[in-house]
């Protein structure tokens, strides 16, 4: 994450991990004292490697893809060349195809393809997989996919209260969202994006908070 969330920490409930990659955010939910902790993961290594590591605590752990609709899709798996290879192996992994990233970052490559079961949070809600009122935050980190996950996501979305997101600004990846695009989605559900870190230039991080109602 390129921002420090510590301070937005104790006002969390319960936190939906979307794109969790090896659960690098994990332990300070837990030492924050979030209670409701889920994570979605779709790639097995991943999924393995967030298995092993947290097998003593207590998270719920998905390995599917969300989305906004439930269907089967090939997802593009990257690669790392360069020191830290382990770490950085599948961060820039997608279910879209990428496009300025191969010029970004000419180190990352995408070399593999696996197919993936993609479903959403109001099919997992109505499938009593999952309680929306559970949870008031969401970390979305899909690579270009986000805005997908938040249409699929209409039953949560009035029950949370922040949102930690990547955004875009260019066409990383083919078909990706720019960030106005969901500024607008999320204004529907009276959301503002309060902080935006471009640390990626093409792309970023941004937090949206809901605002307060009369």
């Amino acid at each position: 994450m390129l921002m420090n969330l510590e301070n937005l920490y104790p006002h969390v409930r319960g936190v939906l991990h979307i794109g969790a990659h090896h659960g690098q955010e994990v332990r300070q939910y837990i030492d924050s004292g979030i209670k409701n902790i889920a994570l979605f993961e779709p790639v097995p290594e991943h999924v393995e490697k967030i298995t092993e590591d947290f097998r003593d605590d207590d998270i719920t752990l998905y390995q599917v893809a969300l989305g906004s609709e439930e269907k089967t899709m090939q997802m593009n798996v990257s690669d790392f060349e360069g020191q830290n290879a382990e770490l950085y192996k599948g961060m820039s992994t997608s279910l879209l195809k990428p496009s300025i990233h191969l010029e970004q970052y000419p180190h990352i490559k995408f070399n593999e393809s696996i197919e993936v079961e993609v479903t959403t949070l109001d099919i997992l809600a109505e499938e009593d997989e999952i309680v929306p009122e559970d949870f008031n935050f969401m970390n979305i980190d899909v690579q270009g996919y986000e805005l997908e996950v938040m249409k699929g996501a209409s039953k949560f979305l009035p029950h949370i209260q922040f949102i930690y997101s990547e955004v875009n600004r260019a066409e990383v990846y083919e078909g990706c969202p720019m960030v106005e695009e969901i500024d607008q989605f999320l204004s529907e559900y009276n959301f503002e994006r309060v902080d935006t870190n471009w640390a990626g230039d093409t792309w970023g991080d941004a937090l949206y908070i809901k605002r307060k109602t009369q």
